[in-house]
Protein backbone atom coordinates (compact mmCIF):
# COMPACT_ATOMS: atom_id res chain seq x y z
CA UNK A 1 0.00 0.00 0.00
CA UNK A 2 1.46 3.33 -1.07
CA UNK A 3 1.87 6.24 1.31
CA UNK A 4 -0.97 8.75 1.02
CA UNK A 5 -2.90 11.36 2.95
CA UNK A 6 -5.23 10.19 5.66
CA UNK A 7 -8.98 10.35 5.36
CA UNK A 8 -11.84 9.84 7.79
CA UNK A 9 -15.40 8.64 7.62
CA UNK A 10 -17.69 10.08 10.29
CA UNK A 11 -21.16 8.73 10.97
CA UNK A 12 -24.18 10.50 12.38
CA UNK A 13 -24.01 8.28 15.48
CA UNK A 14 -20.60 9.78 16.37
CA UNK A 15 -18.39 6.97 15.08
CA UNK A 16 -15.23 8.15 13.28
CA UNK A 17 -12.86 5.80 11.40
CA UNK A 18 -9.47 6.75 9.98
CA UNK A 19 -7.94 5.38 6.81
CA UNK A 20 -6.13 6.28 3.60
CA UNK A 21 -7.34 8.84 1.08
CA UNK A 22 -7.52 7.12 -2.32
CA UNK A 23 -9.71 9.55 -4.22
CA UNK A 24 -10.16 13.26 -4.61
CA UNK A 25 -9.30 15.70 -1.83
CA UNK A 26 -12.34 17.18 -0.13
CA UNK A 27 -15.33 16.49 2.07
CA UNK A 28 -18.63 14.91 1.03
CA UNK A 29 -21.73 13.67 2.79
CA UNK A 30 -24.43 11.17 1.92
CA UNK A 31 -26.39 8.14 3.04
CA UNK A 32 -23.98 5.33 3.98
CA UNK A 33 -24.93 1.95 2.47
CA UNK A 34 -23.10 -1.29 1.69
CA UNK A 35 -22.83 -3.52 -1.38
CA UNK A 36 -21.95 -7.21 -1.08
CA UNK A 37 -20.78 -7.77 -4.67
CA UNK A 38 -17.37 -9.39 -5.16
CA UNK A 39 -17.05 -7.73 -8.57
CA UNK A 40 -18.80 -4.90 -10.37
CA UNK A 41 -17.30 -1.92 -8.54
CA UNK A 42 -17.14 0.13 -11.75
CA UNK A 43 -20.82 -0.51 -12.43
CA UNK A 44 -21.60 0.48 -8.83
CA UNK A 45 -19.59 3.69 -9.10
CA UNK A 46 -21.32 4.76 -12.32
CA UNK A 47 -24.88 3.57 -11.55
CA UNK A 48 -27.15 6.68 -11.25
CA UNK A 49 -29.20 4.81 -8.62
CA UNK A 50 -26.34 5.45 -6.16
CA UNK A 51 -26.60 9.23 -6.47
CA UNK A 52 -26.33 10.80 -3.01
CA UNK A 53 -24.93 7.69 -1.33
CA UNK A 54 -21.61 6.71 0.21
CA UNK A 55 -21.07 3.08 -0.80
CA UNK A 56 -19.07 0.62 1.30
CA UNK A 57 -17.89 -2.48 -0.58
CA UNK A 58 -17.87 -5.51 1.69
CA UNK A 59 -15.45 -7.55 -0.42
CA UNK A 60 -11.95 -6.90 1.02
CA UNK A 61 -10.03 -5.99 -2.14
CA UNK A 62 -11.51 -3.65 -4.72
CA UNK A 63 -9.93 -2.46 -7.96
CA UNK A 64 -7.90 -5.55 -8.86
CA UNK A 65 -9.09 -5.58 -12.50
CA UNK A 66 -8.94 -1.83 -13.00
CA UNK A 67 -11.28 0.44 -14.96
CA UNK A 68 -12.29 0.33 -18.62
CA UNK A 69 -14.65 2.41 -20.80
CA UNK A 70 -16.89 -0.53 -21.70
CA UNK A 71 -18.16 -1.11 -18.16
CA UNK A 72 -19.47 2.41 -17.54
CA UNK A 73 -23.19 2.40 -16.69
CA UNK A 74 -23.44 6.16 -17.27
CA UNK A 75 -21.16 8.93 -18.49
CA UNK A 76 -19.51 9.57 -15.09
CA UNK A 77 -19.15 8.42 -11.50
CA UNK A 78 -22.42 8.86 -9.60
CA UNK A 79 -21.71 7.89 -5.98
CA UNK A 80 -21.22 10.57 -3.33
CA UNK A 81 -18.30 8.67 -1.78
CA UNK A 82 -16.61 5.27 -1.80
CA UNK A 83 -15.32 3.07 1.07
CA UNK A 84 -13.05 0.01 0.81
CA UNK A 85 -10.96 -2.28 2.99
CA UNK A 86 -8.17 -2.18 0.41
CA UNK A 87 -7.97 -0.40 -2.91
CA UNK A 88 -5.71 -2.31 -5.30
CA UNK A 89 -2.81 -0.11 -6.44
CA UNK A 90 -1.69 -2.40 -9.30
CA UNK A 91 -4.62 -3.74 -11.34
CA UNK A 92 -4.07 -6.66 -13.71
CA UNK A 93 -6.51 -7.25 -16.56
CA UNK A 94 -6.19 -6.99 -20.34
CA UNK A 95 -9.24 -4.69 -20.46
CA UNK A 96 -7.94 -2.26 -17.83
CA UNK A 97 -7.17 1.29 -18.96
CA UNK A 98 -6.51 2.90 -15.57
CA UNK A 99 -6.41 2.08 -11.87
CA UNK A 100 -9.41 2.53 -9.62
CA UNK A 101 -7.59 5.21 -7.59
CA UNK A 102 -6.79 7.17 -10.76
CA UNK A 103 -10.43 6.93 -11.84
CA UNK A 104 -11.65 8.12 -8.44
CA UNK A 105 -9.32 11.12 -8.50
CA UNK A 106 -10.16 11.97 -12.11
CA UNK A 107 -13.87 11.67 -11.35
CA UNK A 108 -13.60 13.81 -8.21
CA UNK A 109 -14.93 11.01 -6.00
CA UNK A 110 -13.83 11.27 -2.38
CA UNK A 111 -12.85 7.79 -1.22
CA UNK A 112 -11.22 6.01 1.71
CA UNK A 113 -9.65 2.60 2.26
CA UNK A 114 -7.74 0.87 5.08
CA UNK A 115 -10.86 0.92 7.26
CA UNK A 116 -12.77 -1.98 8.81
CA UNK A 117 -15.57 -2.47 6.29
CA UNK A 118 -16.93 -5.40 8.32
CA UNK A 119 -17.51 -3.06 11.26
CA UNK A 120 -19.23 -0.53 8.97
CA UNK A 121 -21.45 -3.23 7.49
CA UNK A 122 -22.42 -4.51 10.94
CA UNK A 123 -23.23 -0.95 12.02
CA UNK A 124 -25.51 -0.39 9.05
CA UNK A 125 -27.21 -3.77 9.41
CA UNK A 126 -27.91 -3.22 13.12
CA UNK A 127 -28.68 0.51 13.13
CA UNK A 128 -29.87 0.88 9.55
CA UNK A 129 -28.57 3.07 6.73
CA UNK A 130 -27.39 6.37 8.22
CA UNK A 131 -25.82 9.56 7.00
CA UNK A 132 -22.05 9.90 6.99
CA UNK A 133 -19.27 12.19 5.80
CA UNK A 134 -15.94 11.28 4.19
CA UNK A 135 -13.17 13.88 4.41
CA UNK A 136 -9.53 14.09 3.38
CA UNK A 137 -9.31 17.69 4.60
CA UNK A 138 -8.05 19.19 7.86
CA UNK A 139 -11.27 19.32 9.83
CA UNK A 140 -12.08 18.14 13.34
CA UNK A 141 -13.93 14.93 14.05
CA UNK A 142 -16.66 16.91 15.79
CA UNK A 143 -17.21 19.06 12.69
CA UNK A 144 -17.56 16.02 10.49
CA UNK A 145 -20.02 14.28 12.83
CA UNK A 146 -22.06 17.46 13.07
CA UNK A 147 -22.17 17.73 9.27
CA UNK A 148 -23.36 14.11 9.04
CA UNK A 149 -26.12 14.86 11.52
CA UNK A 150 -27.39 17.82 9.51
CA UNK A 151 -27.63 16.00 6.16
CA UNK A 152 -31.18 15.43 4.89
CA UNK A 153 -32.69 11.96 5.05
CA UNK A 154 -32.98 10.00 1.81
CA UNK A 155 -36.68 9.64 2.60
CA UNK A 156 -38.53 12.40 0.80
CA UNK A 157 -35.74 13.22 -1.67
CA UNK A 158 -36.58 13.34 -5.37
CA UNK A 159 -33.16 12.62 -6.89
CA UNK A 160 -34.51 10.86 -9.97
CA UNK A 161 -35.94 13.91 -11.72
CA UNK A 162 -32.51 15.53 -12.01
CA UNK A 163 -30.16 12.61 -12.64
CA UNK A 164 -31.08 11.49 -16.15
CA UNK A 165 -31.21 13.07 -19.58
CA UNK A 166 -32.67 16.55 -20.09
CA UNK A 167 -33.82 15.95 -23.67
CA UNK A 168 -34.98 12.95 -25.72
CA UNK A 169 -32.46 10.91 -27.68
CA UNK A 170 -32.24 7.68 -29.68
CA UNK A 171 -30.22 4.72 -28.37
CA UNK A 172 -28.82 2.20 -30.87
CA UNK A 173 -25.97 0.26 -29.19
CA UNK A 174 -26.94 -3.35 -28.52
CA UNK A 175 -25.61 -5.86 -26.01
CA UNK A 176 -23.97 -8.97 -27.48
CA UNK A 177 -22.85 -12.30 -26.09
CA UNK A 178 -19.25 -11.16 -26.51
CA UNK A 179 -19.78 -7.93 -24.55
CA UNK A 180 -22.23 -9.18 -21.90
CA UNK A 181 -21.72 -12.96 -21.71
CA UNK A 182 -25.37 -13.75 -22.44
CA UNK A 183 -27.93 -12.61 -24.95
CA UNK A 184 -31.68 -12.15 -25.12
CA UNK A 185 -33.40 -14.55 -27.56
CA UNK A 186 -34.62 -12.53 -30.55
CA UNK A 187 -38.32 -12.49 -31.40
CA UNK A 188 -39.39 -11.90 -35.01
CA UNK A 189 -41.54 -8.79 -35.42
CA UNK A 190 -43.48 -7.78 -38.54
CA UNK A 191 -41.99 -4.33 -38.04
CA UNK A 192 -39.43 -2.96 -35.61
CA UNK A 193 -41.27 -1.92 -32.42
CA UNK A 194 -40.63 1.49 -30.88
CA UNK A 195 -39.94 1.59 -27.13
CA UNK A 196 -39.97 4.81 -25.10
CA UNK A 197 -37.73 4.51 -22.02
CA UNK A 198 -38.39 7.03 -19.25
CA UNK A 199 -35.03 7.94 -17.73
CA UNK A 200 -35.15 8.17 -13.94
CA UNK A 201 -31.41 7.32 -13.88
CA UNK A 202 -31.18 4.59 -16.49
CA UNK A 203 -28.21 2.23 -16.74
CA UNK A 204 -26.59 1.77 -20.13
CA UNK A 205 -26.86 -2.01 -20.10
CA UNK A 206 -30.63 -1.76 -19.81
CA UNK A 207 -30.62 0.25 -23.03
CA UNK A 208 -28.21 -2.20 -24.66
CA UNK A 209 -30.52 -5.12 -23.81
CA UNK A 210 -33.62 -3.28 -25.02
CA UNK A 211 -31.84 -2.65 -28.30
CA UNK A 212 -30.65 -6.27 -28.44
CA UNK A 213 -34.28 -7.36 -28.04
CA UNK A 214 -35.02 -5.85 -31.46
CA UNK A 215 -36.49 -2.56 -30.35
CA UNK A 216 -35.96 0.97 -31.62
CA UNK A 217 -35.38 2.87 -28.39
CA UNK A 218 -36.12 6.51 -27.58
CA UNK A 219 -35.03 7.77 -24.15
CA UNK A 220 -36.98 10.66 -22.62
CA UNK A 221 -36.44 12.70 -19.42
CA UNK A 222 -38.09 11.75 -16.13
CA UNK A 223 -40.23 14.88 -16.38
CA UNK A 224 -41.46 14.18 -19.93
CA UNK A 225 -45.29 14.50 -19.82
CA UNK A 226 -47.58 11.66 -20.81
CA UNK A 227 -49.00 13.65 -23.74
CA UNK A 228 -45.53 14.09 -25.26
CA UNK A 229 -44.80 10.38 -24.80
CA UNK A 230 -48.07 9.48 -26.53
CA UNK A 231 -47.06 11.63 -29.52
CA UNK A 232 -43.98 9.39 -29.96
CA UNK A 233 -46.40 6.51 -30.69
CA UNK A 234 -44.65 3.90 -28.53
CA UNK A 235 -45.32 0.21 -28.92
CA UNK A 236 -44.00 -0.30 -25.40
CA UNK A 237 -42.93 1.82 -22.45
CA UNK A 238 -40.00 1.16 -20.13
CA UNK A 239 -39.61 2.67 -16.63
CA UNK A 240 -35.98 2.82 -15.51
CA UNK A 241 -34.07 2.47 -12.29
CA UNK A 242 -32.98 5.58 -10.39
CA UNK A 243 -32.06 7.10 -7.02
CA UNK A 244 -33.93 8.57 -4.08
CA UNK A 245 -37.38 8.15 -2.58
CA UNK A 246 -39.88 6.87 -5.19
CA UNK A 247 -42.82 8.57 -3.48
CA UNK A 248 -41.11 11.95 -4.01
CA UNK A 249 -41.05 11.53 -7.81
CA UNK A 250 -44.52 13.04 -8.09
CA UNK A 251 -44.27 14.15 -11.73
CA UNK A 252 -43.14 10.69 -12.82
CA UNK A 253 -45.92 9.00 -10.85
CA UNK A 254 -48.52 11.29 -12.45
CA UNK A 255 -47.14 10.53 -15.92
CA UNK A 256 -47.22 6.76 -15.36
CA UNK A 257 -50.72 6.97 -13.90
CA UNK A 258 -51.88 8.40 -17.23
CA UNK A 259 -49.89 5.89 -19.28
CA UNK A 260 -51.23 2.79 -17.51
CA UNK A 261 -54.79 3.80 -18.37
CA UNK A 262 -54.00 2.73 -21.93
CA UNK A 263 -53.09 -0.65 -23.34
CA UNK A 264 -49.42 -0.10 -24.29
CA UNK A 265 -47.18 -2.85 -22.79
CA UNK A 266 -45.08 -1.56 -19.90
CA UNK A 267 -41.99 -2.90 -18.11
CA UNK A 268 -40.31 -1.36 -15.04
CA UNK A 269 -37.08 -2.07 -13.18
CA UNK A 270 -36.22 -1.02 -9.60
CA UNK A 271 -37.35 2.62 -9.17
CA UNK A 272 -39.54 2.05 -12.22
CA UNK A 273 -41.15 -0.86 -10.34
CA UNK A 274 -41.82 1.38 -7.36
CA UNK A 275 -43.19 4.24 -9.48
CA UNK A 276 -45.52 1.84 -11.31
CA UNK A 277 -46.78 0.53 -7.97
CA UNK A 278 -47.35 4.08 -6.70
CA UNK A 279 -49.21 4.93 -9.91
CA UNK A 280 -51.52 1.97 -9.19
CA UNK A 281 -52.19 3.51 -5.77
CA UNK A 282 -49.90 1.29 -3.68
CA UNK A 283 -47.46 2.48 -0.99
CA UNK A 284 -43.69 2.27 -0.67
CA UNK A 285 -41.56 2.29 2.48
CA UNK A 286 -37.89 2.66 3.37
CA UNK A 287 -35.99 -0.53 4.14
CA UNK A 288 -33.73 -0.66 7.19
CA UNK A 289 -30.50 -1.06 5.22
CA UNK A 290 -31.67 -1.92 1.71
CA UNK A 291 -30.64 -4.64 -0.73
CA UNK A 292 -27.38 -4.05 -2.61
CA UNK A 293 -25.41 -6.94 -4.06
CA UNK A 294 -25.20 -9.47 -6.88
CA UNK A 295 -26.49 -12.69 -5.32
CA UNK A 296 -29.96 -12.23 -3.84
CA UNK A 297 -32.42 -15.13 -4.26
CA UNK A 298 -35.79 -14.34 -5.86
CA UNK A 299 -38.77 -16.69 -6.06
CA UNK A 300 -41.04 -16.50 -9.11
CA UNK A 301 -44.47 -17.23 -7.73
CA UNK A 302 -46.15 -18.60 -10.86
CA UNK A 303 -43.95 -21.71 -10.95
CA UNK A 304 -41.79 -21.59 -7.80
CA UNK A 305 -38.54 -21.15 -9.75
CA UNK A 306 -35.71 -19.42 -7.89
CA UNK A 307 -33.42 -17.01 -9.67
CA UNK A 308 -30.33 -15.20 -8.44
CA UNK A 309 -30.37 -11.47 -9.14
CA UNK A 310 -28.51 -8.23 -8.56
CA UNK A 311 -30.09 -5.58 -6.35
CA UNK A 312 -29.68 -1.91 -5.55
CA UNK A 313 -32.55 -0.32 -3.68
CA UNK A 314 -33.37 1.20 -0.31
CA UNK A 315 -37.16 1.28 -0.65
CA UNK A 316 -39.76 -1.44 -1.24
CA UNK A 317 -43.41 -1.79 -2.24
CA UNK A 318 -45.93 -2.72 0.42
CA UNK A 319 -47.69 -5.73 -1.16
CA UNK A 320 -50.75 -5.29 1.08
CA UNK A 321 -51.38 -1.92 -0.53
CA UNK A 322 -51.60 -3.21 -4.11
CA UNK A 323 -55.06 -2.70 -5.62
CA UNK A 324 -57.36 -5.40 -6.96
CA UNK A 325 -56.17 -6.59 -10.34
CA UNK A 326 -52.48 -6.22 -9.53
CA UNK A 327 -50.61 -9.10 -7.92
CA UNK A 328 -47.17 -9.87 -6.55
CA UNK A 329 -45.18 -11.91 -9.09
CA UNK A 330 -41.82 -12.31 -7.31
CA UNK A 331 -40.65 -12.42 -3.68
CA UNK A 332 -37.19 -11.80 -2.21
CA UNK A 333 -36.36 -14.96 -0.26
CA UNK A 334 -34.02 -13.16 2.14
CA UNK A 335 -36.77 -11.12 3.76
CA UNK A 336 -40.00 -11.92 1.85
CA UNK A 337 -40.29 -8.39 0.45
CA UNK A 338 -42.11 -7.73 -2.82
CA UNK A 339 -39.70 -8.27 -5.73
CA UNK A 340 -42.10 -7.94 -8.64
CA UNK A 341 -45.68 -7.18 -9.65
CA UNK A 342 -47.89 -7.77 -12.67
CA UNK A 343 -51.27 -6.56 -13.83
CA UNK A 344 -53.76 -9.38 -14.16
CA UNK A 345 -55.40 -8.18 -17.38
CA UNK A 346 -52.92 -5.74 -18.97
CA UNK A 347 -49.40 -6.25 -20.30
CA UNK A 348 -47.82 -4.30 -17.43
CA UNK A 349 -45.19 -5.73 -15.09
CA UNK A 350 -42.13 -4.73 -13.10
CA UNK A 351 -39.39 -6.12 -10.86
CA UNK A 352 -37.51 -4.67 -7.91
CA UNK A 353 -34.17 -6.17 -8.95
CA UNK A 354 -31.79 -5.73 -11.91
CA UNK A 355 -32.07 -8.32 -14.72
CA UNK A 356 -29.60 -6.29 -16.81
CA UNK A 357 -26.79 -6.38 -14.23
CA UNK A 358 -23.35 -6.76 -15.67
CA UNK A 359 -21.38 -8.20 -14.09
CA UNK A 360 -24.15 -10.13 -12.44
CA UNK A 361 -26.36 -13.22 -12.77
CA UNK A 362 -28.11 -13.78 -16.10
CA UNK A 363 -31.04 -15.73 -14.58
CA UNK A 364 -33.57 -12.87 -14.98
CA UNK A 365 -32.80 -12.05 -18.64
CA UNK A 366 -36.08 -13.75 -19.57
CA UNK A 367 -37.84 -10.58 -18.43
CA UNK A 368 -36.63 -8.73 -21.53
CA UNK A 369 -37.97 -11.58 -23.67
CA UNK A 370 -41.27 -11.42 -21.76
CA UNK A 371 -41.51 -7.70 -22.54
CA UNK A 372 -40.75 -8.41 -26.22
CA UNK A 373 -43.49 -11.04 -26.33
CA UNK A 374 -45.97 -8.54 -24.87
CA UNK A 375 -44.99 -6.01 -27.51
CA UNK A 376 -45.25 -8.63 -30.28
CA UNK A 377 -48.82 -9.38 -29.21
CA UNK A 378 -49.53 -5.72 -29.93
CA UNK A 379 -47.58 -5.12 -33.15
CA UNK A 380 -47.37 -8.61 -34.64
Amino acid sequence: MTAAATARIAFADGTVLRGRSVGAVGTVGGEAVFNTGMTGYQEVLTDPSYRGQIVTMTYPEIGNYGINPEDMESDRAQVAGFVMRQCCDAPSNFRSRESLADFLRRSQVIAIDDVDTRAITRKLRVSGAMNAVISSEDRSDAELVEQACTLPSMAGLDLASGVGTTKPYEWTEASTRASFGSEVPLIAFKRQPHIVAIDFGIKRNILRLLSASGFRVTVVPATHPAEAIAKLAPDGIFLSNGPGDPAAVTAGIATVKTLIAGDVPLFGICLGHQILSLAYGARTYKLKFGHRGANHPIKRLKDGAVEIASHNHGFAVDPKSLPAGVRVSHVNLNDQTCAGIEHESKKQFSVQYHPEAGPGPADPLYLFQQFAEHVKARVG
